[in-house]
């Protein structure tokens, strides 16, 4: 892993992966280490992966301030990287809640950035957060499955105020259109890698102030992919919709099939799409 300095001194990791333009990678969660990431289905076979491990996370320092975590700040992370780097402008791409943190920085820092991808992305920041109707109608067609009952309870426990990594990924079946062992050890793989301090701090009071940040992207004018999946429910695909209609310059893509981790359950195609659109093809 090579580090650098930040903003406030804080000691932070990133892991570089392939050869050629680099691809500065923002991991969700938020809380989680950025290996869940992987090599997104072999995007590295295309692009130079910078793949952040945000503060708190993985092999970066913690910080002296814990208010540092909220989302907002953590662009200043993304920043900091970038001058690393020496780039004058780098391609972004942000899963889940990594997403608002890209959303961010292409707000706070639009010409840095060349082109933005927003894989799966978790939509609090825009004020674009599924409704209940939305989860009601995703549960309903998953009633039948064998693990429903123990991942619909561990839902609730979350919102009773459980927020334990292991009811996390006891709720896990739910993020993914095939529950199978690939699918499994994926999620298993969080109890080792999250951290709720993080991720408690990432939505801190004052985080998010979407009429905001939904203004400065209508005039975010660089290529944007919005990336959604039709078995996710954390990312609608009405609301990644939605989401598209803001920017100016946007190409809206819908997998089939897979839910919020596309690279675990069908690689090939999350690579080959995400790497076309970073080559204007």
């Amino acid at each position: 892993m090579a580090r650098f300095t930040s903003f406030d001194g804080t000691e932070l990791a990133y892991r570089e992966m392939g050869e050629g333009v680099p691809l500065v990678v923002l991991a969700g969660g938020p809380g989680r280490a950025s290996e869940y990431l992987e090599t997104l289905g072999g995007l590295d076979a295309s692009r130079r992966l910078v793949v952040l491990d945000n503060r708190g996370t993985g092999s970066s320092d913690e910080p002296a301030d814990p208010f540092t975590y909220r989302r907002d700040m953590l662009v200043r992370d993304v920043e900091m990287l970038r001058r690393h780097l020496g780039l004058d402008v780098v391609d972004v791409l942000g899963h889940s809640a990594g997403a608002g943190i890209a959303m961010g920085y292409a707000a706070d820092f639009p010409g840095r950035v060349g082109k933005l991808v927003l894989l799966t992305p978790a939509l609090r920041s825009v004020g674009l957060s599924p409704e209940q109707s939305d989860w009601d109608v995703f549960l309903a067609a998953r009633a039948g499955e064998p693990w429903f009952e123990a991942a619909t309870s561990a839902l609730a426990r979350n919102a009773a105020g459980d927020d334990s990594v292991e009811n996390r990924v006891a709720a896990s079946p739910l993020l993914y259109a095939r529950w199978d062992e690939r699918a499994r050890a994926h999620a298993n793989a969080e109890l080792g890698q999250w951290k709720y301090e993080v991720a408690l701090g990432y939505n801190a009071e004052g985080a998010f102030v979407p009429g905001v940040l939904r203004r400065a992207l209508t005039e975010f004018d660089h290529p944007v992919l919005v990336y959604a999946c039709s078995e996710d429910p954390i990312s609608p695909v009405r609301r990644c919709v939605q989401l598209a209609e803001l920017f100016p310059d946007v190409t809206l893509y819908v997998h089939e099939g897979v839910g919020h981790y596309p690279w675990v359950e069908d690689p090939d195609r999350v690579s080959a799409r995400i790497a076309a659109f970073l080559d204007g093809v």
